[in-house]
């Protein structure tokens, strides 16, 4: 009983996209095929390629050069972080509460993000069980920063100085944790 119509693809009997064994067509506009060269050459071609890369890219983030350079910006980073929420926790009411919003932003941002962008360092230089300890402290303190930033934009102040305090304490034991690190 056909009407003649085609309702789509045969459910009982389904055919494949493509199968791994078609030729590659490179160009669908002027049908150029590549009977020798299978979809299976290209995956294969495409995870060797991923392989190379990844290892390339270890190989260069071990080399001395990069360790020497990340092990400077975590420090400096990390440094220049602690001696921001000094201040700020000094400042205490002399900056408002609206006006921790754009000390953050302005001077604790691109600290965190430096260190963040150097932790793979960590493993490379002291292992990873220094790593887990400093980023441990780190995260959490990073955290507080941005419980800092959300308060101070509800205008919870004393929510906001006390986190402010915390995230200084969090940093500063990532701090001991990575001079401990560097001493053993």
């Amino acid at each position: 009983m056909s009407s003649g119509r085609d309702f789509g693809p045969d459910i009982a009997n389904p055919q494949p996209f493509f199968t791994l064994t078609e030729p590659v067509t490179i160009s669908p506009v002027t049908g150029r095929t590549y009977p020798e060269l299978t979809w299976t050459a290209v995956v294969v071609g495409w995870i060797l390629g991923v392989i190379v890369i990844k290892r390339e890219s270890g190989v260069a983030a071990k080399s001395e050069q990069v360790l020497s350079e990340n092990r400077a910006e975590l420090n400096e980073s990390l440094a220049n972080i602690i001696s921001t929420l000094e201040r700020m926790n000094d400042a205490g009411d002399s900056i408002s509460t609206t006006d921790l919003r754009a000390e953050i932003d302005d001077h604790l941002r691109m600290e965190l993000m430096r260190f963040a962008d150097a932790r793979e360092s960590l493993i490379h230089l002291f292992g990873l069980q220094a790593y887990a300890n400093v980023m441990s402290d780190f995260a959490a303190g990073e955290r507080y920063v941005n419980r800092v930033w959300s308060a101070s934009a509800d205008g919870y102040d004393g929510e906001a100085r006390s986190y402010l305090g915390r995230a200084a304490v969090q940093f500063r034991a990532a701090r001991q944790r990575l001079d401990s690190a560097a001493a053993s």
